[in-house]
């Protein structure tokens, strides 16, 4: 998980409608032209990617955000993630 520190993140955020209650489905642009789509963001922390079993970036990596609402059958995601212990 990666939480998201940044002021202008939360700031947009806000302004943007949730996708259901308490998340957002973003993609990720990075300034060095990668984007990962299908992402969710959970009260400002980036909790998963769909097909990668961690975060593979840094915040300060990313551009921007789009809120998509592109959502995907998380029982039929074949990455390696694992839900951390409680």
């Amino acid at each position: 998980m990666l939480t998201l520190t940044e002021k202008r993140f939360s700031d947009f955020l806000r302004t943007e409608p949730e996708t259901g209650m308490g998340y957002w489905m973003v993609t990720v642009f990075l300034r060095d032209g990668r984007m990962f789509p299908q992402t969710v963001v959970v009260s400002g922390v980036i909790a998963r990617i769909r097909n990668y079993p961690a975060i593979p970036f840094l915040e300060a990596e990313i551009e921007h955000l789009e809120v998509t609402h592109e959502k995907w059958d998380w029982s039929q995601d074949k990455s390696q993630f694992t839900r951390p212990a409680m």
